[in-house]
């Protein structure tokens, strides 16, 4: 009886606790040197970018904000933000978690390490908490380089919304706060990706290369006009989403669902990678890998629950078709012609006005009265009205409209000129261009209200 208490107290003794495994896993990560060049450059490149980019003359006006990064450094980080979801982040959930399971095999120190810890299930709660803590600290310096690195070229000015409405300083550095808070949900997603990928495919080069390559197939869909359902099932949407956030009155319904999917995601493919990482056999040193186990117990059950997903999401939202329509196209233009006709007001010095005495409306086709006026495409033209206090003539002015699929849409203006033409206006960070010649802006790709 005394043989086996003292047994069971040199077991305990010899049992390594997860925070204890944990700290043990963060050290080995960290002490990488690529893992180290990834911390300094997150933490130093953005605001090296931003800086630059917003002393440029020529900004890159395609992406979304970029038209702003003169007039205010709140647009850098929301630019960088655009690039994040698309490329960095990605790869960055590529190099971290899909390789902490994989370097075990490479390296074949698999036997040490259960010998040391004596539980798989602890092991892989280490590994998993060590590569999320490092990514939040990737995430945390694209997050707050490029923002100081705006602040500090431009200056802490309003910012104008995705609808032209002006946010106060206050309001924009708590949204693009929430904004960079909210993509760590599919970049959660994309790391339980690349630990899934890590356990089942082993020292192959294709466990590191899963989630970019998972987040390149979804941003592939992203681009194709899938119907609304199938385009919210996917994480990737929640990297889109945010920008409802920048809207008057807010969209949160794509970006709470694009959340709450990514969620699901990452909790799924969590949950699988650490069933198999159990029932692995470690006693085999050549440990490579299974094709078949990868697409059995990984790739089908996440098919799953795509399929399950977009029926709910069917069910639930009563959106059908792409949901770019084209009531929510004018009301959208619309709004955001007013908005931007009174930011163009004060900037010219002239009698201020409303939006209410503005009256501002759309009226917008596709292409031509044979084509239905719904769906994406850089074809719809859109003619603006609007009213100005004791003005009885009708202003009018022309927009044509690049729509893609997510709901984005990007105008031009085609006249009159005085009106929306390219000419330069006064602001207090110096000399931009009318607001009212190109703006950007958004349709709530959930909005029924047109269907009531």
């Amino acid at each position: 009886m005394t043989a086996t208490i003292a047994e069971d107290n040199v077991a305990a003794a010899r049992r390594v606790s997860v925070p204890r495994a944990y700290r043990f896993e963060l050290v080995k990560l960290v002490s990488q040197w690529r893992i180290r060049l990834l911390v300094l450059a997150c933490w130093i490149a953005p605001a090296l970018f931003v800086a630059a980019v917003s002393r440029q003359s020529t900004l890159p006006s395609d992406t979304l904000f970029g038209r702003w990064m003169h007039a205010t450094g709140w647009a850098g980080a929301l630019v960088m933000l655009g690039f994040a979801g698309t490329w960095a982040l990605p790869l960055l959930t590529s190099v971290v978690a899909g390789d902490v399971f994989a370097s075990e095999d490479r390296l074949g120190t698999w036997r040490h390490l259960l010998v040391a810890v004596r539980s798989p299930g602890r092991i892989f709660a280490a590994k998993a908490l060590a590569s999320l803590t490092v990514i939040l600290l990737l995430v945390a310096g694209l997050a707050c380089s490029s923002t100081a690195g705006g602040i500090v070229a431009v200056g802490n000015q309003p910012l104008a919304g995705l609808d032209g409405h002006l946010l106060t300083p206050a309001d924009a550095a708590g949204k693009v706060l929430l904004a960079w808070v909210c993509v760590l949900a599919p970049t959660l997603a994309l790391a339980a990706i690349g630990l899934l990928g890590s356990v089942t495919l082993g020292r192959s080069p294709m466990g590191l290369l899963l989630p970019a390559l998972v987040a390149l197939a979804m941003q592939l869909a992203q681009v194709m006009p899938l119907p609304v359902a199938v385009r919210l099932a996917l994480p990737s949407y929640a990297f889109i989403a945010w920008n409802g956030l920048f809207t008057s009155p807010t969209q949160p319904g794509p970006l709470l669902i694009g959340i709450v999917v990514s969620l699901l995601w990452a909790v799924t493919a969590s949950v699988l990678a650490y069933v198999l990482f159990l029932r692995r056999d470690f006693t085999n040193p050549t440990y490579d890998g299974s094709g078949r186990r990868a697409v059995t117990a990984g790739v089908l059950p996440l098919v799953g629950l795509v399929a399950v997903t977009v029926a709910v999401l069917a069910s639930a939202t009563g959106v059908t078709g792409s949901g770019i329509e084209q009531d929510k196209v004018q009301r959208s233009v619309a709004t955001a012609f007013a908005h931007l006709y009174r930011l163009q007001t004060e900037q010219l010095n002239r009698p201020a006005v409303t939006e209410a005495q503005l009256k501002a409306t759309a009226t917008c086709d596709k292409g031509s009265v044979k084509v239905a006026a719904e769906g994406p495409g850089n074809d719809w033209r859109c003619v603006v009205s609007w009213h100005l206090p004791g003005v009885e003539v009708v202003g009018t002015a022309i927009y044509q409209l690049d729509v893609t699929p997510d709901g984005r849409f990007m105008a031009d203006g085609d006249g009159p000129k005085e009106v929306n033409g390219y000419f330069l206006v006064r602001t207090p960070t110096g000399d931009a261009p009318n607001p009212l010649w190109q703006f950007d802006g958004s349709v709530d790709l959930l909005d029924t209200a047109s269907k009531g």
